[in-house]
């Protein structure tokens, strides 16, 4: 991962309306929830839970689909196990004993990419 791809998917979730939308979709998992139910179960107007799945999207961390009238939106599970490798790539000068915290997180999230 490039440094400027981290800053930006970074820099998109250091706003708590944002991290609660990626949160959600997050729990929501690959099959996405529908904009207006995101908005309703964060309690957010639409234009700005619109705005938030925008900044996310072009972050890479979002995308998004259309079903009949509704657009569903889904988290990029790919580009958070990128963030997160890169983020734990040169843990600790390779400490075992202090990346293994770190390396056992990482597995459960099961988002990294495999081999990494």
């Amino acid at each position: 991962m490039e440094m400027t791809t981290a800053v930006s998917s970074l820099s998109a979730l250091a706003h708590e309306g944002r991290l609660r939308a990626y949160r959600l979709l997050v729990q929501a998992g690959p099959g996405g929830l529908a904009a207006g139910e995101a908005a309703r179960r964060l309690e957010t107007p639409a234009n700005t839970l619109s705005t938030h799945l925008a900044v996310l999207g072009h972050a890479g961390l979002v995308q998004s689909r259309r079903d009949g009238r509704s657009v569903i939106y889904s988290a990029r599970f790919d580009r958070m196990g990128e963030l997160m490798a890169w983020l734990a790539e040169d843990c600790c000068g390779g400490a075992a004993e202090v990346c293994g915290p770190v390396a056992a997180a990482a597995a459960r999230s099961r988002c990294l990419p495999a081999g990494a």
